[in-house]
């Protein structure tokens, strides 16, 4: 692996599935989303370009989901049922990538992360993506 910060090490639970991403901006475009998925998968998100993702174990291991209009593509791990990352539907030539399977990250890493309205998504509305607002990690010591 190169000594890019934006290069990451990354897997699943039970380490089937095994990769290394290149964020494109890091973890500058962090985020949440409030659509019917992701509210459900709480996942915490970092972009990556569609050729970022390089797998080193484990890609046949993948399964996908698609819901609603089918265009987004989201990626878990077959055996642990992990999500690792989808391709975004406001974005084809993108990936979302779950920080929580990169290696050395957590969620909880993040003060605020800017959830975005889902729910009312600009392919549907053809307005910008609007923040629906930020969740926020307070730790109690």
């Amino acid at each position: 692996m190169t000594s890019d910060a934006n290069v990451r090490a990354g897997q699943c639970h039970c380490g089937a599935v095994r990769f290394e991403v290149t964020l494109s901006d890091g973890f500058e475009s962090i985020r949440r989303c409030t659509c019917s998925y992701c509210r459900m998968r709480g996942a915490v998100v970092a972009m990556a370009a569609m050729g970022g993702i390089r797998f080193l174990r484990g890609e046949d291991v993948l399964t996908t989901y698609r819901f609603h209009t089918g265009s987004a593509q989201h990626f878990f791990c077959s055996r642990c049922g992990i999500y690792t990352h989808h391709q975004r539907r406001s974005d084809q030539s993108s990936y979302a990538i779950n920080v929580a399977c990169l290696d050395g990250v957590s969620p909880f890493d993040f003060a605020e992360v800017p959830v975005m309205d889902g729910v009312n998504h600009t392919n549907d509305t053809g307005k910008p993506t609007r923040q629906a607002g930020t969740l926020r990690f307070i730790p109690a010591d």
